[in-house]
């Protein structure tokens, strides 16, 4: 189902009055991101010995960025592969827009804005403080999100969603469309050969995801 599709669905399903974002450091009409100053900088990561683990050069930061800022959304939270045009993102512009534009509009396809305006509102605030650091999402956020509504980017399937048409929690064939966007969980486990397997399957679906997950022996 196309974006548009999906948006225009969950919108009749999900029929409230919705927020009203009041705006605290964005304006109507501009990007936040052309608010900022960038520059071209490389990431380059290496061991003791000077062994190059990772390289990136010619990525875009805001100049106001640390080095190190700038290391760890290189190599760790840049789309390496399937992005469109470039290969792998290349700016921090873009991996933030994917995150406050996907998420913005699953905000309003469900109902969560009182107008279309709310939600471009929200976009633009939240975009803002991703890119000044005033704050900033788990792992899997950074990961995850907005792979497939961005770049159509799908992935294997195999974790699990709410599904909204039947009211029951399915298991999904895309792991982007829904992604996983939670960094912590915690899982049961029996005491029989089945239910440990089960669990090594599970909690290597939630690492590959950059999730953090850990057995509850006392279930």
């Amino acid at each position: 189902m196309a974006t548009e599709d999906l948006i225009s669905t969950l919108s009749e399903r999900f029929n409230t009055n919705g927020l009203t974002i009041q705006r605290k450091y964005t304006y109507p009409g501009k990007n936040p991101l052309d608010e900022l100053e960038y520059e071209k900088r490389s990431c380059i990561i290496a061991e003791p010995n000077g062994k190059v683990v990772f390289q990136l050069k010619d990525i875009e930061v805001p100049k106001s960025w640390t080095q190190l800022a700038t290391d760890i959304i290189a190599s760790k939270y840049f789309r390496k592969a399937g992005v469109p045009g470039t290969g792998n993102e290349v700016s921090a512009r873009q991996t933030v827009t994917r995150i406050a534009r996907s998420i913005a509009l699953a905000g309003q396809s469900m109902g969560y804005f009182s107008s279309a305006e709310n939600a471009e509102s929200f976009q633009a605030e939240l975009t803002h403080m991703l890119i000044t650091q005033k704050g900033a999402f788990n792992s899997p956020v950074w990961f995850n999100c907005g792979l497939y509504h961005e770049y159509g980017i799908q992935g294997t399937g195999g974790n699990w969603c709410w599904d909204f048409e039947t009211s029951q929690v399915i298991q999904t064939t895309s792991a982007y469309i829904r992604p996983q966007c939670s960094a912590c969980f915690i899982q049961s486990i029996r005491d029989d050969l089945g239910s440990i397997f089960d669990l090594v399957k599970s909690e290597a679906r939630r690492f590959t995801y950059g999730a953090g997950t850990g057995p509850n022996f006392t279930a």
